[in-house]
């Protein structure tokens, strides 16, 4: 990811929220709260789970995997815009920014096919739960949460590349809190064809295809589920897809948006800040009020904190 000879940017300035100057500090205060939530929710979530012996199942070990995801999504983002609206200085270099691009995008891709996964595993537990134990192997379920890893990585590649090499002339403010596909390709002074190419294949392998993935697997639950005749074998059911169906709604709702349609819109970054800071600060609070297991589990991690203190 080098610049061509015909760049002449070695830099970019990353537009962020500056028409919002009015509100400049409650934006740092309203990112910085919502960066701190989320690294500590989606840490208790992590360690909920690692600490409590009745969570060590397939389906936590996978809301596990993708907490860290959303750590790491966040992390990407968030510490560089705080240190830019309080600073005060935008810039962001040429390397810097393509690196923070392709990481940033491969890993929410790697969460849309984990989503997928995950959807998989509830429709492999709902519709076979006899040879459920049989297939969802250690072996098996570590590589259903590798694959995702190294298909989204493997595939951001193209469109990261192909957009390193436009030529970039000036001007170099990105209209973004961060470096995105769609407003570098805006800035370009050369054919933007191939990159923009890359970017919709790119879009509906990640996208499209998980998405339609994970409405085959619930039509089939649903299908499955309605024909359970008790009402607290349905409500069971339901019980163990709802908090992962709320999460995947959220981030399909607006990443599909943006990402789809890769035009570059002056509102796209609002829609961005609800999956890349709003949605992985819930998911914590989500699969906690939502989820009996993770709350037991939070009681007895807290009691079992406070015990050694009264004593």
């Amino acid at each position: 990811m080098l610049e061509t000879n015909k760049t002449v940017v070695k830099e970019f300035i990353l537009f962020a929220f500056a028409d919002l100057q009015q509100i400049q500090n409650l934006l740092v205060f309203v990112f910085l709260l919502n960066y701190i939530l989320c690294i500590l929710g989606n840490m208790a979530i992590i360690i909920i789970i690692r600490v409590d012996p009745s969570l060590h199942t397939v389906m936590y070990f996978f809301i596990g995997v993708f907490s860290v995801l959303e750590i790491m999504l966040v992390t990407v983002i968030v510490p560089k815009l705080l240190a830019n609206v309080i600073s005060g200085n935008n810039i962001i270099s040429f390397t810097e920014c393509f690196t923070q691009m392709y990481i940033f995008i491969s890993s929410g891709s790697t969460e849309c096919y984990l989503l997928a996964v995950m959807a998989f595993d509830r429709h492999l537990a709902i519709n076979n739960p006899l040879h459920y134990q049989a297939i969802m192997t250690p072996a098996f379920y570590i590589s259903l949460a590798v694959l995702p890893w190294i298909m989204a990585f493997s595939i951001i590649l193209a469109p990261v590349i192909t957009t390193a090499q436009l030529d970039y002339c000036g001007p170099n403010v990105i209209d973004h809190f961060y470096c995105d596909v769609a407003p570098l390709q805006n800035l370009a002074c050369s054919d933007v064809f191939i990159s923009n190419i890359a970017t919709l294949i790119a879009s509906m392998l990640i996208i499209i295809l998980a998405f339609i993935t994970i409405i085959g697997f619930y039509i089939q639950i649903i299908m499955t589920v309605s024909r359970i005749k008790s009402k607290e074998g349905k409500q069971k059911a339901f019980s163990t897809c709802s908090s992962h169906l709320i999460i995947a709604g959220l981030f399909y709702g607006t990443g599909t948006i943006v990402y789809v349609k890769p035009k570059g819109g002056h509102y796209d970054k609002y829609l961005t800040f609800m999956y890349t800071v709003i949605t992985p600060m819930s998911n914590p609070f989500i699969y906690t009020f939502r989820n009996r297991d993770i709350k037991k589990a939070f009681r007895n991690l807290i009691n079992n904190l406070i015990k050694p203190v009264q004593m």
